[in-house]
């Protein structure tokens, strides 16, 4: 088969480029061709290309990508001259030209939309307006026509049947997976720390994903500065791009004197990544909405103790294995208090690493999760 993946394969974009780099690996081995296409702007710096994938950079279109960011007319006219060179087109999220595009070209190709948490009640009441108007652009008509609908977990089924109104014949639950041989040998222990000037004798909290509120930062920081005023021998790292929340979270940091307490550190990748989670006394995401966090996927898998909420997309199983810390609600208050227990408890902490670990191993493998996908893909090019 010949696969095209359509998604902003850039490192800001968070999630998706990661999962398509993981998922991409697998299917390669698997004698299958894979493109990757994605909108960009100039200065943007694309996600790592796995060896024999190809990607296709098309430019965003001026002035109409200010207000929807991937809109590409290069993106379109490529669509037009090789889109019937695939046998699979893969859209990633919703609400994006590149998730249009297709639809309004082809009819014969098979395509399949991963759904990446767009439709949770939180996410899909903010930017409400656009995703109106592109659902008066036929965005819901083509969600119906997908071949295959990916979704992460069965809350998402609940959001899709909320969103067409009906359920949709064509959904299969496959979740995010990780590659766990990349975690099996961290880098040694003291190496974030010493990187960026972290005390050994100081506890360390480590939130590593975009600044954006949809992460709970707004819950994060009051409940970490309630912590920290009990048990001042705590850090918290906050590593990850600034996507609209980093100018508040320095404010807060100004505004209450934690610069000694509470440290940016940017967005950390490969090597950088692996040391800040091996180093980490607890990993944290209050987040509001995830489809499936990889985040919290790459924390489990790196046995970093993990405080997380229920909504990062496999909640249920998080407890059902009691591998994380859960937040009794969505309170700064939670916050301080999950801290308090887990900070507070180093067998604890050892207990629901060594509970996360096993149960990544045993169902989020990305060799498990990819093969479910790539025989996905076989059923439904087979009935075209």
């Amino acid at each position: 088969m010949r696969i095209l993946n359509i998604c902003a394969y850039t490192w800001q974009a968070g999630g998706p480029p990661k999962i398509i780099f993981d998922h991409t690996q697998v299917v390669l081995r698997y004698g299958h061709q894979v493109d990757i296409l994605s909108p960009f702007t100039p200065g943007e710096k694309p996600y790592p290309i796995p060896e024999g994938a190809n990607l296709i950079l098309c430019k965003r279109t001026p002035l109409i990508s200010r207000f929807f960011r991937e809109f590409s007319v290069e993106l379109y006219q490529y669509l037009q001259k090789h889109i019937h060179e695939y046998d699979v087109i893969h859209c990633h999220g919703l609400w994006h030209f590149g998730t249009l595009a297709p639809f309004m070209l082809d009819r014969k190709i098979a395509k399949v939309i991963t759904i990446h948490g767009v439709l949770d009640r939180w996410v899909y009441a903010h930017n409400n307006w656009k995703k109106e108007l592109m659902n008066s652009l036929a965005q819901k008509a083509y969600l119906r026509r997908a071949d295959l609908v990916q979704i992460n977990n069965t809350d998402e089924q609940e959001d899709i049947l909320r969103y067409l109104g009906q359920p949709h014949p064509n959904v299969v639950v496959i979740p995010n997976g990780v590659k766990t041989s990349d975690f099996a040998q961290l880098p040694p222990k003291g190496t974030f720390r010493q990187k960026f000037n972290i005390p050994a004798n100081k506890q360390l909290v480590l939130f590593m994903s975009r600044l954006n509120v949809k992460k709970g930062l707004d819950l994060l920081l009051p409940g970490f500065r309630d912590y920290v005023q009990k048990y001042p021998n705590t850090i918290l790292a906050l590593a990850g791009s600034d996507d609209g929340y980093q100018a508040t979270t320095q404010q807060f940091i100004d505004q209450h004197r934690l610069s000694d307490s509470i440290r940016l550190v940017g967005m950390l990748t490969g090597d950088d990544k692996k040391a800040a989670l091996a180093d980490a006394d607890v990993f944290t995401l209050p987040s509001y909405s995830e489809g499936f966090s990889m985040a919290v996927l790459e924390a489990m898998a790196a046995g970093t103790p993990a405080l997380v909420s229920d909504r990062v997309g496999f909640g249920d199983t998080i407890q059902q294995y009691e591998a994380a810390g859960l937040l009794s609600s969505l309170t700064p208050e939670a916050v301080t208090a999950g801290l308090e227990k887990l900070l507070g408890d180093e067998l604890l902490r050892s207990q629901v690493a060594q509970n996360a670990t096993g149960m990544v191993k045993k169902l989020y493998d990305i060799d498990v999760v990819a093969k479910q996908l790539l025989d996905e893909y076989t059923k439904i090019v087979q009935k075209k």
